[in-house]
């Protein structure tokens, strides 16, 4: 990333101010100011997450919103009550009080004398998340938002289920916000209150874990917050944003086909990251793609925004697998709406071991029973570009799936949007999973996944009500899997694998089932786009530029990792993820920052209740002789019949445990 030093405005930084809420709760917010906004007043930019504007993400912070400053805007980061400096006590995801004190937010950002009346939101994960909330509440201010990573269905497109099936993300999600809400506010900021506020969030917020594992089907709980329930509620432009190695790319898509505003959506190679620090490359220029929106919804300026494509996507050319890539190569594609009438369904048909290019299939059985193991080299169901947590080599997996070749293709063949399987299917036992996964090979015979869906066959009919398998019958199903914007060369062949098992992507069901597929009347649908003339002009972005951030010194380096583990004379095997972000200090203010998490998911040979996710974060925050550490430890494991989850808490003041406690929670599984 470029960094800029000099912009239209100069920029002030205001390093705190408080935020007064209706029920006199204090939010903490970071501003920063083109320096005669008070003369002139500006639109306001308005972010708003848990992640500790402080210290945890500051660095992040400063690349963004001095930049908007730069150009025109006050740029607002917000902490959520009861996370980073705020007060009160943060105990879920998106609860009314979060969404209502947005609102009163964007009320107070409208009154102040720096803003001329209109907000927009912008945010990533969490943030793209309430920002399509708060849009679908219409507060009069709020005139556009950009929302990144993010989703439209909280029950069906998040971190915590896919096609009905458990993730093993809920685990590690659920992890990452038991060690945030453990950690204290900043004395330098709020003074000697500081105790009494750490003491109220280690005793109040509780495991979110044990929450979301209570609500296991699409119930009135994550219909909250999902604006699928009502597109027609978002009433300001939009522009939605993900990457093809991140979770959420498909919420784009739908955004695009339903809202009924002004919108835009942008797919890019990238993981869990803003795409002007995209990892996979090519990073582009986003921020200035943001100011352009901004510059059009919030300052009236007519630029053409609304006038270009509705969609511009990075089409994967094939690559090696591997599971960490540098850069994934590609070209930049557009389509001025979506759905697009440019993309036509081409089937396939299933026979035996063999993937048939039109036509049906053969009227046979074929059967699988997958190894518990298989899924160890799936890679991250959300890759944070932390480490090589994207799929591997998928011949790793394919012994044992029920694999099915096609051809060498006799010319390229080019897909955009979500491939789908149809099929009749039956299984040993009421309840079961099925994974779908197309692959690239090429002439190495390498097995490159392209993307995957996930059914859980007890959801076959409805997330909302689910109903048991009776076994050996047959169902017809559709397995809708992860939008994709891919190339396969001619010459390369396609292969479609299908297993029973994906642990510990997803979690196993409750005992190891055989599948049967009748390839009579399968049909895999492949959303295949041809390549346009005006292809070549569909590379609309600059270099990624950002703001220059203050300094971070390193003082022990970080280290990211996975690591398969198997113990073959116990018939064990692990998968360890190793997410240390090292020791560094941030001289402005003054704080040394620790944090090392590390993750480990165990299984013994086919039994499907061995299945074992643990988790430990260690996280210190030091200044002087003020000195804070906590240590957070979950373990989630199950029977036929039940989720167990076991959790620790413990926190430190120097020397001094001032906080201990434990959860043990058992909760029936339904249909999962």
């Amino acid at each position: 990333m470029r960094t800029v030093t000099e912009f239209p405005n100069a920029v002030r930084d205001i390093e705190h101010t408080w935020i007064e809420m209706a029920d006199g709760t204090r939010l903490a917010a970071r501003i920063w100011l083109p320096e005669d906004a008070m003369r002139h007043p500006v639109p306001a930019i308005f972010e708003y997450i848990p992640y500790r504007k402080r210290d945890s993400i500051r660095l992040r912070d400063e690349t963004m919103h001095p930049y908007f400053a730069g150009h025109g805007y006050a740029a607002v980061r917000v902490d959520l009550r009861g996370s980073g400096d705020s007060e009160g006590v943060l105990r879920d995801e998106y609860l009314e009080q979060e969404l209502d004190d947005g609102v009163e937010v964007i009320r107070w950002l409208a009154a102040q004398d720096w803003c001329d009346g209109s907000v927009g939101m912008i945010g990533i994960s969490w943030g793209g998340f309430n920002g399509l909330q708060i849009a679908a509440m219409r507060p009069p201010a709020l005139h556009a938002i950009v929302t990144v990573c993010s989703s439209d269905d909280r029950y069906a497109d998040d971190v915590h289920h896919m096609g009905g099936c458990l993730l093993g993300d809920n685990l590690s999600w659920a992890s990452v916000m038991f060690a945030y809400n453990a950690l204290p506010p900043d004395p330098a900021v709020v003074g000697e209150r500081w105790r009494e506020m750490w003491r109220a969030r280690l005793d109040g917020s509780g495991l979110w874990l044990e929450k979301w594992l209570r609500h296991q089907r699409r119930d009135a709980y994550w219909r909250h917050g999902s604006i699928c329930e009502d597109y027609g509620a978002v009433g300001c432009p939009v522009m939605a944003v993900s990457g093809w190695a991140d979770g959420y790319s498909n919420a784009v898509f739908r955004l695009l086909a339903n809202l009924d505003v002004p919108r835009r959506g942008l797919v890019g190679p990238w993981g869990h990251k803003y795409p002007h620090l995209g990892v996979p490359g090519p990073a582009i220029g986003f921020l200035q793609e943001c100011v352009r929106w901004w510059d059009r919804w919030l300052k009236d300026v007519p630029n053409g925004v609304e006038d270009e494509p509705a969609l511009c996507a990075w089409m994967q050319a094939s690559a090696p697998p591997t599971a960490r890539y540098a850069h994934r190569p590609g070209r930049w594609v557009a389509e001025p709406s979506w759905p697009s009438p440019r993309v036509r369904e081409q089937a396939f048909a299933l026979a035996p071991g063999r993937l048939l290019p039109e036509g049906e299939g053969p009227d046979e059985v074929v059967t699988v029973q997958s190894p518990l193991t298989v899924g160890l080299f799936a890679g991250k169901w959300c890759s944070y570009a932390a480490g090589p947590d994207l799929a591997h080599d998928q011949r790793q997996e394919d012994g044992g799936a029920l694999v099915f070749d096609g051809e060498p293709l006799a010319a390229d063949l080019e897909i955009l949007g979500a491939p789908v399987l149809e099929l009749d299917v039956a299984a040993d036992r009421p309840s079961e999973l099925i994974d779908v996964r197309p692959s690239d090979r090429g002439p190495a015979r390498q097995a490159q996944r392209v993307t995957y869906g996930l059914l859980n066959l007890t959801h076959r009919a409805s997330p909302r009500f689910p109903e048991p398998l009776e076994p050996g019958r047959f169902y017809r199903v559709e397995v809708k899997l992860n939008d994709i914007a891919q190339g396969f060369p001619a010459g390369h062949r396609l292969r479609l694998a299908l297993s029973s098992s994906y642990w510990p992507l997803a979690w196993p069901p409750p005992a190891p089932t055989r599948l049967s597929v009748r390839t009579k009347g399968a049909r895999l649908r492949l959303p295949v786009r041809p390549a346009t003339s005006d292809d070549a002009a569909s590379a609309p972005f600059g270099p990624p530029e950002g703001a220059t951030p203050e300094r971070r010194v390193p003082l022990t380096p970080g280290h990211h990792n996975w690591l398969v583990h198997r113990d073959l004379a116990a018939d064990a095997s692990t998968l360890e993820v190793v997410n240390d972000h090292g020791t560094f200090r941030i001289p402005e203010i003054d704080l040394v920052v620790e944090h090392d998490t590390r993750e480990w998911y165990r299984s013994v040979g086919d039994d499907f209740t061995s299945a074992c996710g643990e988790t430990r974060t260690t996280r210190n925050l030091t200044r002087g002789d003020w000195a804070i550490r906590t240590t957070t430890r979950t373990l989630l494991t199950s029977t036929a019949t039940d989720f167990r989850v076991r959790a620790e808490l413990d926190a430190w003041e120097g020397e001094t445990r001032v906080h201990a406690q434990s959860w043990d929670e058992r909760i029936p599984r339904d249909h999962v």
